[in-house]
């Protein structure tokens, strides 16, 4: 059973007969490239501590960079529902492959598309969403993590446009970005209404990015550290729409929406290769699966996972009517996050010692998870996001 790529998917509720034709001819289609591209190559990917750059290609053939934006800018122009069901489907594959994508369309394409002009769009929307450039999001420092709006990186209008200068820290897609998105201040350190978005070219001199090393979790994906240093860029680089810290926040909601779905597809592979390994594995003359112990993990799995993916639809069905609110972004991202690292860990201890081979997903999606528990807001933060709401009150 290691390494098997059988998949028939989690679905408890019927929610199938709750989509549409086509957002189940997007989730079928993305679940089978998963299948037979990206879980063959994943697991030595994940030991070599390298993001499989193989598949780039593929991910933009099937349009899945910024798969809700309009097709005018070479995007998909699907509904939420079915970029949410991509999410899912990716991140069932590994957290490092979602998050690539992720990064590629809520957090480039997307400011570009909502903060942008009419040129930016034009020029750069379509060549991101082809992959023919990769993009990643500064706005984490070393030091301003929960606070992004303590940032100090700066931009000082001159003349004949902008320098930059500045460090971002934990930057998905970093190193092999060829455009980056930078957040930066453009008025006193200490207001964070001045912050304003810029496209930087990563061959600009001045900038360099550098991977973030000895990493146990996403290895399967870059993590970078960037320096900004007097990185001169031309007045058309600023996204002449963004303003204040409601601009990368905006972006980070859109981020929170698709890591919402993809907690549930890592989720559902790590109960799927539970039940398959608990109905195969034979224990005193008898399947594992026969065992109370074993079963009431597999129900606890599958409720969780079943609660999670109605959780998903509802939002997405939200954004869809243009209702969503940030904050019932955060109440979908910290469920369902945390409830896929208790599914992961449950999985990993049903399969026993064999739980921590690589040939086995559960310990991978274990230790990916750990880090999606913490990035995009932090577990902790969503509370007291969602403490807020209900009080009136801010905690933090």
């Amino acid at each position: 059973m290691a390494g098997s790529s059988e998949y028939t998917g989690v679905d408890f509720y019927d929610m199938d007969s709750l989509l549409s034709e086509e957002e189940r001819a997007v989730r079928d289609t993305v679940r089978q490239w998963v299948t037979e591209a990206l879980i063959p190559v994943i697991g030595p990917a994940y030991i070599e501590g390298r993001f499989p750059k193989e598949l780039i290609a593929g991910m933009a053939e099937l349009g899945l960079f910024g798969a809700n934006l309009p097709e005018e800018y070479g995007c998909a122009g699907l509904n939420n529902v079915a970029y949410g069901l991509i999410m899912q489907e990716l991140e069932r594959g590994d957290s490092g492959i979602r998050s690539f994508a992720s990064v590629q369309g809520a957090l480039v394409m997307y400011p570009i598309h909502a903060f942008g002009s009419e040129e930016q769009k034009q020029y750069w929307l379509p060549r991101l969403a082809s992959g023919e450039e990769i993009g990643c999001f500064g706005l984490t420092e070393p030091d301003f993590g929960s606070n992004p709006g303590g940032m100090i990186t700066t931009a000082r209008e001159t003349a004949d446009g902008w320098v930059l200068n500045g460090t971002k820290m934990w930057i998905t897609n970093g190193s092999q970005a060829t455009v980056a998105i930078v957040w930066a201040k453009t008025g006193a350190i200490d207001d964070p209404k001045s912050v304003r978005g810029f496209i930087v070219p990563t061959s600009t001199p001045g900038f360099t990015g550098k991977d973030q090393h000895g990493k146990l979790s996403l290895r399967a994906s870059d993590t970078s550290e960037l320096h900004l240093q007097d990185v001169h860029v031309p007045k058309d680089a600023l996204l002449p729409h963004s303003g204040g810290m409601k601009s990368p926040l905006k972006c980070l909601t859109q981020a929170r929406y698709g890591i919402a779905w993809g907690g549930v597809g890592a989720a559902m592979a790590c109960y799927d290769e539970a039940r398959r390994y608990a109905m195969n594995r034979v224990m005193f003359d008898r399947p594992i699966a026969a065992t109370q112990l074993q079963q009431e993990r597999l129900a606890e799995m599958l409720t969780e996972i079943t609660k999670g993916q109605l959780l998903s639809l509802q939002l997405g069905r939200l954004k869809d009517r243009g209702t969503m609110t940030p904050q019932q972004v955060s109440l979908a991202k910290r469920n369902n996050v945390n409830m896929a690292c208790e599914v992961a860990r449950e999985a990993r201890r049903l399969l026993g010692a064999n739980g921590i081979l690589i040939e086995y997903h559960s310990m991978r999606h274990l230790a990916n998870l750990e880090s999606v528990y913490t990035y995009e807001g932090t577990h902790d933060m969503h509370s007291l996001i969602l403490g807020q709401e209900i009080t009136g009150i801010a905690a933090y």
